[in-house]
């Protein structure tokens, strides 16, 4: 399976605290519509670190179900125990999930060796298409160039998620092998796509689906001008979707859209007034009709 294009972390909406299956469904539907290229549930963006077990798997389930096959899903399926990363992986496998999103193992603070075997163990054992997800601004710790050059090897393992917010890290990826790097933050798509990287696992299709993808498309049709216009044009509401910890601001963006409820789940919680204020601003300022 090959991931590429604009994939959306897709947001898990909440209503009177439990997950609003009805609007997870509609959201999905929205982005098949809207020319997504690929869905990740409970990712960092879909809140996984507040879902129960239970919650977690009928979120994939629902994903799944739903998209019918459509646009892949990459379900997120990292944990800090490899024990548990690999069942939540064998359960996106068991439900026809296409692949599965693994974030490093954070607050073990693993090495190097113990990052490729956490990595390894999970893909000799559950045979499925994983990505690797580096986010040490989350999770205190990240994939070396060389240890990513390693786990590429290894079948099964065919992307990762870059989200170091360096593109000296894709260009030391991409010098020692040949994964499939895909970004893991908007405001560097276009660049690191200029690097070699295939697309991008994004917070802001949430709300800009059909923007992000035309994007992405100008760019491997050669029209670097017309991607460039949407890059600049964007750029500042990538930034204003993180003037405070993501989803929070990308989840009440969706609200003054219409597309769902804000609801969030402690220790997260609403945007302060003023932050709020400057997100809707560079809404408008993009365009977009703000309730």
């Amino acid at each position: 399976m090959k991931f590429h294009g604009s994939i959306v972390a897709l947001v898990t909406p909440f209503k009177n605290g439990k997950v609003d299956e009805k609007a997870l469904r509609r959201l999905v539907r929205y982005h098949v519509d809207s020319g997504t290229d690929g869905i990740v549930p409970v990712g960092t963006t879909g809140e996984a670190p507040t879902l129960s077990y239970e919650e977690h798997e009928r979120v994939i389930q629902i994903v799944v179900e739903t998209a019918e096959g459509r646009i892949p899903v990459i379900a997120g399926t990292g944990s800090n125990s490899t024990e548990e990363a690999l069942f939540l992986t064998r359960f996106a496998k068991k439900v026809k999930a296409d692949g599965a999103l693994l974030v490093t193992p954070y607050y073990n603070r693993p090495t190097q060796e113990g990052l490729y075997r956490h990595y390894e163990t999970i893909a000799r054992k559950a045979e499925f298409p994983l990505v690797l997800y580096n986010v040490p601004s989350r999770t205190g710790v990240a994939l070396s160039p060389e240890t990513v050059a390693r786990l590429a090897k290894i079948p099964h393992i065919v992307a990762i998620k870059e989200a170091t917010g360096s593109m000296d890290q894709t260009s030391q990826i991409l010098s020692l092998c040949g994964i499939t790097v895909l970004s893991g933050d908007d405001s560097l798509t276009l660049p690191l796509l200029a690097l070699g990287a295939k697309g991008v696992i994004s917070v802001i299709a949430n709300i800009l689906p059909a923007d992000l993808s035309r994007m992405i498309e100008y760019f491997f049709e050669g029209d670097l001008e017309k991607a460039k216009e949407i890059h600049y044009k964007m750029f500042p509401l990538c930034r204003a979707l993180f003037i405070e910890t993501n989803p929070i601001p990308v989840k009440r963006a969706m609200k003054l859209l219409g597309l769902c409820g804000d609801e969030l789940r402690l220790p997260l919680c609403p945007m302060e007034p003023n932050n709020e204020k400057r997100l809707a601003e560079a809404m408008r300022r993009y365009g977009l009709k703000v309730r």
